[in-house]
């Protein structure tokens, strides 16, 4: 009885390690998403990644905006496949808070404070020059 029991065991492990239909169906999806916000993050200069009540997306925005900048932005609680994009970003960064992310000439720039670093340092006037969001 116990050796029918352990081939049981042991069977049951085998089909609990096989991937199931959902696992593929996920990855998939992660794939499409990732897909998704590369191809939002490379269509604007400036591309925000952002959640519409958030304060300190808020303030990125202002701070484009008062320099002049028109970013794309992206509300990810907007969007209906807007989790699954944030889980995306949050990948992206390292599992960091997650919003807001900007792209820069479709390049990660990173979330509020590498902006605001970068804005310090005096390397973001330069970044956005390149990338044509500023001319002055």
């Amino acid at each position: 009885m116990s050796s029918m029991n352990s081939m049981n065991q042991e069977r049951m492990m085998h089909y609990q390690m096989e991937p199931s239909w959902g696992y593929y169906m996920r990855v998939r999806n992660m794939e499409d998403q990732m897909e998704r916000v590369i191809r939002l993050a490379s269509q604007s200069a400036v591309v925000i990644f952002s959640i519409s009540s958030c304060c300190m997306c808020h303030a990125l925005k202002t701070l484009f905006c008062g320099m002049g900048v028109n970013p794309s932005v992206v509300e990810l609680d907007e969007d209906p496949m807007g989790k699954e994009m944030e889980r995306e970003l949050m990948r992206l960064l390292g599992n960091s808070t997650s919003v807001p992310v900007v792209f820069i000439g479709g390049k990660l720039v990173g979330t509020m404070d590498r902006v605001l670093a970068s804005h310090i340092n005096g390397t973001l006037v330069p970044l956005l020059k390149e990338a044509g969001a500023m001319w002055l």
